[in-house]
């Protein structure tokens, strides 16, 4: 059988000294090989390791200057001054440095301060790491050592912020946030021209209405919508649950033949439960306005003009469903859940006030003289005026039931069967016409309600009290997109009595 070598037996671990178990080939301590021993050298001399000399400077260029070494340290205290004989070890001659310390003692002359010795020698504490030892006995000069008289170099000092640089060390200073913060800002802002956030104020908007810096969505056009003409002002938002506006509306003016004026108010609530209730309701207003303005200058009655508007609504709702079948491959319910919105509308033509509607948004009359009665002009397609019109419950029972606001006609491809309902009015006395969604007679129900909502002035300033609407139904919760356009309506002095038709 084959043998391996008996190796001497070893006090102790040449690697870290420590005692080994008899038997063992490895030290238990630091893993040394304990079976390949080298051979102890003869002479171990400490050779003094130095910085190298530097580059041979071009042609006209200036010498580095390193920071002086500070005189004191962070608390205005004398820096402390280390010896080398405070760490065991011997010189390249084999002497012990405390004794060269000793000698070089007695060299300087009494009154000199430690560590300023003949030239050549380097100020104890100032000295780069591995530098000959302070008070060194002669000998021959180390390969590479620096000339006598070269500056210390000092790798420490921070007192300069370029000493970092020149040395070669690391920067330790971190760079202060906010200048990074304002500097990925302003490298993030957009360019001239382009949508800023309106978060963070410094991120260009994409496409899709997001900041590319802070990621906040941004506000659609539609979330609030404003607009005043001289006769009529709308305010539409998206209140405070939604994620998106669905509600719509169109204002405009035109002339009769006689030129009297006319003015047209449109208001149209998107059907949730149905898909691109946004795109509904936007294509009903704008057709049922257009057909206005198209059929009234004609001397078409407004209250056919109306009716025609309506039916010129959910055409335009029901082209939406009209997609090439491609279109409709990865839904294969899209047909059974059409775009859909309901409608409601007033015109003003000489002394008649014309109402219709198709759906649970209202309109409301609220006089001037608030002490005079107020009226709804209305009447819901629901569930609730059903149960009512019917006899089954009284209107308090039925809005309070869960199904109250299940409506039961509406603009869509797949509304069961186009019923426009009109109305015509001939007021005696001035009021204000409040047209508007259910996100906000959700929160003033009644006549009595909505004109304790309305301000006093209103009738003068339309724009300033829809807004105070808005306010209302979001300061109640703002569960609902929210839409409403007031018209003050003017009677002449020669007016008198009143009319009403209802088809």
């Amino acid at each position: 059988m084959s043998q391996s070598q008996q190796q001497p037996a070893l006090s102790k671990c040449p690697g870290c000294e420590e005692p080994p178990a008899a038997g063992d080939l490895f030290c238990g301590a630091c893993g040394y090989d304990l079976s390949a021993v080298p051979a102890r050298p003869g002479d171990r001399p400490t050779m003094a390791i130095t910085v190298p000399p530097a580059a041979p400077e071009a042609a006209g260029a200036e010498a580095v200057r390193w920071p002086a070494a500070a005189e004191t340290d962070s608390s205005d205290v004398p820096a402390p001054v280390h010896r080398p004989s405070d760490l065991p070890g011997t010189d390249s001659g084999g002497r012990p440095l405390a004794e060269q310390e000793q000698v070089q003692e007695q060299v300087q002359e009494p009154g000199t301060p430690v560590g300023s010795g003949p030239v050549g020698s380097v100020p104890v504490g100032s000295a780069p790491v591995g530098s000959a030892p302070v008070g060194s006995g002669p000998g021959p000069e180390p390969l590479g050592a620096p000339e006598p008289s070269a500056a210390a170099v000092r790798h420490d000092d921070r007192a300069d912020p370029d000493a970092a640089e020149h040395s070669g060390d690391f920067a330790l200073a971190a760079p202060d946030p906010r200048t990074a913060e304002h500097a990925a800002a302003a490298a993030a802002a957009p360019a001239a021209g382009g949508k800023v956030c309106v978060a963070c104020r410094s991120g260009r908007v994409d496409p899709d209405g997001y900041c590319e810096n802070c990621g906040h969505a941004q506000p659609r056009e539609r979330d609030h919508m404003e607009q005043e003409l001289d006769a009529v002002a709308a305010v539409s938002d998206r209140g405070l649950r939604h994620h998106r506006n669905e509600d719509s509306f169109a204002v405009s003016s035109t002339a009769l033949p006689d030129g009297s004026p006319a003015v047209v108010a449109i208001v149209c609530d998107g059907v949730s439960s149905a898909s691109r209730p946004d795109e509904a309701s936007a294509a009903a207003a704008n057709a049922a306005n257009e057909s206005l303005l198209e059929s009234l200058p004609r001397g078409t009655h407004p209250q056919q003009a109306m009716h025609e508007a309506i039916v010129a609504a959910s055409e335009a709702v029901n082209a939406l469903a009209q997609e090439p079948a491609g279109a409709m491959e990865h839904d294969a319910h899209r047909h059974q859940n059409a775009p859909a919105c309901t409608l409601v509308g007033a015109v003003m033509a000489g002394e008649l006030l014309i109402v219709g509607w198709v759906g649970d948004s209202r309109v409301y009359w609220v006089p001037q003289d608030r002490s005079r009665p107020t009226a709804r002009l209305t009447e819901d397609d629901s569930w609730a005026a059903q149960m009512v019109a019917a006899g089954l419950m009284n209107e308090a029972e039925a809005y309070a039931d869960e199904r109250a606001h299940a409506i039961t006609g509406w603009l869509g491809a797949d509304a069961y069967e186009l019923e426009p309902h009109t109305a015509a009015f001939k007021p005696d006395r001035p009021g204000l016409v409040v047209v508007c969604t259910d996100g906000l007679w959700n929160y003033a129900e009644s006549a009595e309600e909505m004109a304790a909502a309305v301000p006093a002035d209103a009738q003068e300033h339309p724009l300033r009290g829809a807004q105070v609407l808005v306010g209302h139904a979001l300061d109640g919760g703002g569960h609902d997109n929210v839409t409403v356009a007031l018209l003050p309506f003017a009677v002449r002095p020669q007016g008198a009595g009143s009319a009403c038709e209802t088809v």
